[in-house]
């Protein structure tokens, strides 16, 4: 069994982008911020894929949406932190970064169905 399969899921891959793209958005935050808005968004960034890749080492797909579940619910944590900074003038522009969220959301979304429709 390939215990790298995760890897091959094009959603994993593309939170591993939002991760990257996370991480260089909050270097512009403000040193006021380093322990606390920052490191509070790159922590649910980085739970996205990594919820992915737990759920897929699973035995079940039952499992799997659970882990998706907490994943999608770590994308709605960034997506609203982000628009905390953009409030806050911290960040000027998320665009980038909201398209891939909708995109992640649409395919997390996509493979939980695609998971119930299989047990």
């Amino acid at each position: 069994m390939d215990r790298r399969k995760y890897q091959k899921l094009i959603v994993w891959q593309e939170a591993m982008d939002l991760v990257v793209g996370v991480y260089r958005i909050t270097e512009r935050l403000p040193a006021t911020e380093r322990f606390g808005l920052c490191q509070q968004l790159r922590r649910a960034a980085v739970s996205i894929p990594s919820n992915i890749a737990e759920g897929a080492g699973r035995h079940s797909d039952k499992e799997f949406i659970r882990f998706l579940n907490i994943a999608n619910g770590s994308l709605l944590e960034v997506e609203t932190q982000l628009l905390i900074a953009l409030q806050l003038q911290y960040i000027e522009e998320i665009s980038e970064l909201q398209n891939s969220i909708d995109k992640i959301f649409a395919m997390l979304s996509s493979l939980k169905r695609k998971l119930k429709t299989e047990y």
